[in-house]
């Protein structure tokens, strides 16, 4: 069965037959800049076990000046609602997904952080945070208990 993804518009989508791995937080400058976030969390797929299905058209590409040797860093992303997405057309045996772009689960779960000397002074890997479910976090911001549904 595959596994699906799509972007936040869902304009985009893709599937994948399986994920190889790794899957890596990776916390080096420009992944963060892509993400948002502390890190980026991404998926090594086989090249000839993905498929675009939809969206081509939608996807744009942005490739970052070259830091050290070729090649470029480059991202993808869907020109409706700025989310990240896979490369449309891969070379190579294979290649990275953003993880939160999977609608299923891909089945092998996260085996390192990379570049962490790279990690800003507010990422902090070992402290342990309080962590809500969408009910408690609804409750904490409203005083009101999540309507069902």
């Amino acid at each position: 069965m595959a596994i699906r993804g799509s972007c936040l518009c869902g304009g985009v989508t893709f599937e994948i037959d399986r994920a190889c791995g790794p899957a890596e937080f990776c916390h080096c400058n420009r992944c963060r800049k892509l993400s948002g976030s502390a890190s980026l969390l991404t998926i090594r797929v086989n090249t000839k076990d993905y498929r675009l299905l939809t969206g081509r058209e939608l996807v744009r590409t942005y490739a970052a000046p070259i830091l050290h040797s070729p090649p470029a860093y480059q991202s993808f992303f869907c020109s409706s609602c700025g989310s990240p997405v896979p490369e449309p057309a891969p070379e190579g045996e294979s290649f990275e997904i953003p993880a939160g772009l999977f609608d299923d689960d891909f089945g092998i779960r996260p085996d390192k952080h990379i570049f962490v000397d790279f990690m800003p002074p507010w990422d902090d890997l070992k402290r342990e945070l309080p962590a809500y479910t969408r009910g408690q976090i609804y409750e904490a911001r409203t005083g009101q208990s999540l309507p069902a549904g």
